[in-house]
């Protein structure tokens, strides 16, 4: 085991120096693998690999219990090492990615075509199907507010610690005082699906209200709060730096590790399985 330690410190420090030279992040040769432990046994060592941050292995999907795959996106100096220890120890795995990079340069391409196309209008002509960038995100909220004014209004609760507004969709048909449901998306800055499945959600509760008889009905005792972008220095981030970052942007005290995770640092001692005291974690709780 201090063999494979001291192979993978030495990888890492090569792979800080290269991307340090470059200045931009890119995962080429990165492969995201699906590991299912048999037992306690394997599932102990699987979990001796997530706890070794300074190796920068990102669990996609954290350890939870045995025979319940395990996925984990490994850089490609750490990748050969990780696929021995794996072999060694007789655990199975399979390779779910073969090259990070490739699937994220077809996704840019993607992106890149559609913004070439007219901006939308309203939010009629609002193109659901793709991810978009936080500004267009703005104007979208912009525009579902100017289109139904009597029923959605925006809200800025504060600001990130980048300066970005912290924009939040109030749904009501009047009344004051009334119950509510809190809807956030966006927590963790790269997993555009839950933005885009939020922008989504605004747009249906205007179109469905007095069609839709549950919708209706919950519209007419309470209000809906949606905060489409909580974390929206990450979102901007991972457009612009690094699509896999996952934590919010705040530098941490004493630390050259940047942000925590938004999901472990609810003011409720919230924490949560997986939550980590180490700032360099993806899971960094602070609170």
């Amino acid at each position: 085991m201090f063999t494979l330690l001291a192979i993978m410190r030495g990888l890492l420090a090569f792979a800080a120096l290269f991307v340090a030279v470059l200045g931009k992040e890119t995962f080429e040769g990165h492969q995201v693998l699906r590991i299912v432990p048999k037992d306690d046994v394997q599932l102990s060592l699987i979990k001796d690999l997530e706890d070794m941050i300074e190796f920068e292995l990102d669990f996609w999907r954290g350890v939870t219990d045995a025979v319940t795959p395990v996925d984990i996106r490994v850089p490609f100096h750490s990748l050969q090492t990780v696929k021995i220890y794996l072999e060694t120890q007789g655990i199975d795995y399979s390779t779910m990615i073969e090259d990070l990079q490739t699937m994220l340069d077809d996704e840019q391409e993607e992106m890149e075509s559609a913004a070439r196309v007219t901006q939308p209008r309203n939010t009629d002509s609002y193109d659901y199907g793709r991810y978009h960038p936080i500004n267009e995100i703005y104007d979208f909220q912009d525009m579902l507010v100017a289109e139904n004014p009597n029923m959605v209004s925006k809200i800025v609760i504060g600001q990130s610690y980048e300066g970005r507004p912290l924009n939040v969709l109030k749904f009501s048909t009047g009344g004051t005082n009334r119950p509510a449901i809190w809807i956030d998306t966006g927590i963790h800055s790269r997993e555009w699906v839950t933005q885009a499945s939020g922008q989504w959600f605004a747009k249906k509760i205007v179109t469905d209200y007095g069609r839709d008889p549950t919708l209706t009905a919950i519209l007419n005792k309470m209000d809906i709060f949606l905060e489409i972008v909580t974390n929206p220095d990450g979102y901007y981030y991972t457009h612009n730096n690094n699509r896999m970052w996952r934590k919010t942007r705040k530098p941490n005290p004493g630390s050259n590790c940047v942000g925590v995770d938004p999901n472990r640092n609810w003011d409720a001692g919230f924490g949560g399985p997986g939550a980590s005291g180490r700032p360099c974690s993806e899971t960094y709780q602070w609170t």
